[in-house]
């Protein structure tokens, strides 16, 4: 509060002494240089106080030009139309100046408090997440062995830990890619080899259902400029979503062309589809539609696709949503193609 104080005092100060100094060459000048002035201090005023000394210098500086600076001086009248729209001139550009600068004063103000925010939530999951690393460690190494001595339990023990091991996994990673400790290291692979090493990272998903891959082969080789081990993570993780939303008597397509300067791995399913209202929200962290499972539904917490996004984004990719014609959804990850390909 005192801060605020100062800053309306000071800029009061200057006011009044350039209104002064003005004022001792007025009959030298015209009435630009003093709009063009007070302008410039009306800006300082907004960006250190707000709108409300924005205003309150825009309101002193109107009134000063009508009374110091046009003639007759030294006195509140308007003598020629020119003068009026002076005045309005100055008025209407005033305003404007004082809301904009305001207004971007405010959101450069909540950016900041939204990074700050982000910084502390990412510290605090790193910490917990690591916490939590060394007694899942042990749980799951005890479930196993009770696994060995044919305990019945001991099976969806582990299936448990190994679930919140993923999760603490995505939460570390999360954390790390806000903080840009997450690096990638993009090299010449391709798509052929990463379909590959996906479909055989899923197989287990497909059990009941059937994966269908395609790949373009118009041209000689489909070659990208990827992080392949970050990206066979995000292609994973958009199979291993279509598997748990395809009804088992609907394959899921997995495809690759070359779409411009990308690659474009596609993977479409005939699961209920995203609604309109969510197509945007469904890559931020922790997001889950409305009446989901209150864990996500097998375990999901709404991690992935935002993970997914960031990792393509660090390679000058995409990942994209499209719904899929006759129902069903459409995940797209677009990967830089090889230089010279």
């Amino acid at each position: 509060m005192t801060s605020r104080v100062w800053i309306w005092v000071a800029w009061v100060a200057v006011f009044v002494a350039a209104t002064a100094l003005l004022r001792v060459f007025r009959s030298s000048v015209d009435t630009i240089p003093p709009v063009l002035i007070y302008l410039l201090m009306i800006l300082g005023g907004s960006v250190g106080g707000g709108r409300p000394l924005g205003f309150a210098l825009m309101l002193a500086g109107f009134l000063s030009i009508d009374f110091f600076f046009q003639v007759p001086y030294d006195q509140f009248s308007v003598g020629k139309p020119l003068d009026w729209l002076v005045l309005l001139s100055f008025l209407t550009t005033a305003a404007v100046t004082t809301h904009l600068v305001t207004a971007e004063r405010e959101r450069a103000a909540e950016a900041a408090r939204k990074t700050d925010e982000v910084a502390a939530l990412g510290s605090v999951l790193a910490a917990v997440s690591h916490d939590l690393r060394t007694p899942l460690t042990t749980i799951t190494a005890l479930a196993q062995a009770g696994v060995a001595r044919g305990d019945s339990n001991a099976r969806a023990i582990e299936e448990e830990a190994n679930r919140l091991s993923h999760l603490v996994a995505d939460l570390l990673d999360l954390s790390r890619l806000r903080g840009g400790a997450l690096p990638v290291h993009p090299e010449l692979n391709t798509a052929e080899d990463l379909v590959g090493a996906a479909v055989r990272q899923t197989a287990g998903l497909f059990t009941d259902r059937s994966l269908e891959t395609r790949v373009d082969l118009s041209e000689p080789a489909l070659v990208g400029r990827f992080d392949f081990v970050q990206s066979l993570r995000i292609l994973s993780n958009l199979l291993g979503n279509a598997a748990h939303h395809t009804p088992p008597a609907s394959p899921v397509e997995l495809s690759v062309k070359r779409d411009g300067s990308a690659l474009a791995f596609a993977v479409a399913d005939r699961g209920p589809g995203i609604p309109v209202g969510e197509r945007n929200r469904i890559f931020e962290p922790f997001y889950r539609p409305a009446g989901a499972p209150a864990d996500g539904g097998g375990g999901r917490v709404g991690l992935g696709l935002a993970i997914a996004r960031r990792l393509a984004e660090l390679q000058g990719g995409t990942v994209d949503y499209a719904p899929r014609p006759g129902g069903g959804s459409v995940f797209t990850l677009r990967l830089p193609v090889g230089d010279g390909v």
